[in-house]
């Protein structure tokens, strides 16, 4: 059985919401994506890879191969556009198939999953990450670059040749929990305040999603907000 919430908000900053997810046990695929290129590409970008994914999935696909499949098809439409604009999304995306997960994704939307802590399955595709890794930038001062939200990969903006999916598997055994969720989460609620809540036994997974999305708008709501999670019972 999987036991599941999910829930987006525009945030308090922003007039659109260029986020989207999918939440469906019985398929037993979750995702979430986070469109960019303002105006109302963003929204046209995470709608387009979350339907691709959905439908390529259904059919049989690996999400590795979901992801690329979602990747070409925005590509191909944004090629049919007269409009210069970029039209891009982030996608983390979560397959939960007999005693196991299989996690993919592009950006820097994030999963994490929760056994008695919360670890970060997902690696942030940015440029702050990108220093962290070649050791020019402290940890502990990354979530406070002002570069912080300059992405190096993104599904319609990195050519198909240049595209690293990230991607993980392993086993997701009973009280397994699995958070998936855009930036606009993780830029105002830290990692240890995500931990309290995803501990709390006594919250229903909706519960706990609504509980990060208001905390969320607590820390400023800068951005969109979106999260879902995904239990394992």
């Amino acid at each position: 059985m999987i036991e599941f919430g999910h829930a987006t908000h525009v945030g308090l900053r922003r007039t659109r919401n260029e986020d989207t997810y999918y939440a469906d046990a019985s398929l037993g695929l979750f995702l979430v994506a986070d469109g960019m290129g303002g105006h109302q590409h963003g929204e046209v970008a995470s709608a387009l890879v979350r339907e691709a994914m959905v439908e390529l999935v259904s059919r049989g696909h690996g999400l590795v191969e979901a992801v690329h499949g979602a990747a070409e098809r925005l590509l191909a439409h944004a090629r049919g556009s007269d409009d210069i604009l970029p039209m891009g999304t982030t996608v983390a995306a979560l397959r939960l198939v007999d005693d196991g997960y299989e996690a993919a994704w592009v950006g820097d939307s994030r999963i994490y999953v929760w056994r008695q802590e919360l670890q970060q399955i997902s690696h942030d595709h940015s440029l702050v990450q990108a220093l962290v890794e070649a050791g020019q930038l402290d940890p502990a001062k990354a979530s406070q670059h002002p570069q912080r939200n300059v992405l190096t990969q993104a599904l319609g903006v990195t050519a198909a040749a240049q595209l690293h999916i990230g991607m993980s598997r392993g086993p997701a055994m009973p009280g397994t929990g699995f958070l998936l969720c855009s930036d606009g989460l993780t830029e105002e609620v830290a990692d240890a305040a995500i931990a309290g809540l995803m501990a709390r036994t006594d919250l229903a997974a909706q519960e706990c999603v609504d509980q990060l999305l208001l905390a969320a708008l607590d820390g400023g709501g800068s951005d969109n907000i979106t999260a879902i999670l995904a239990r394992v019972s």
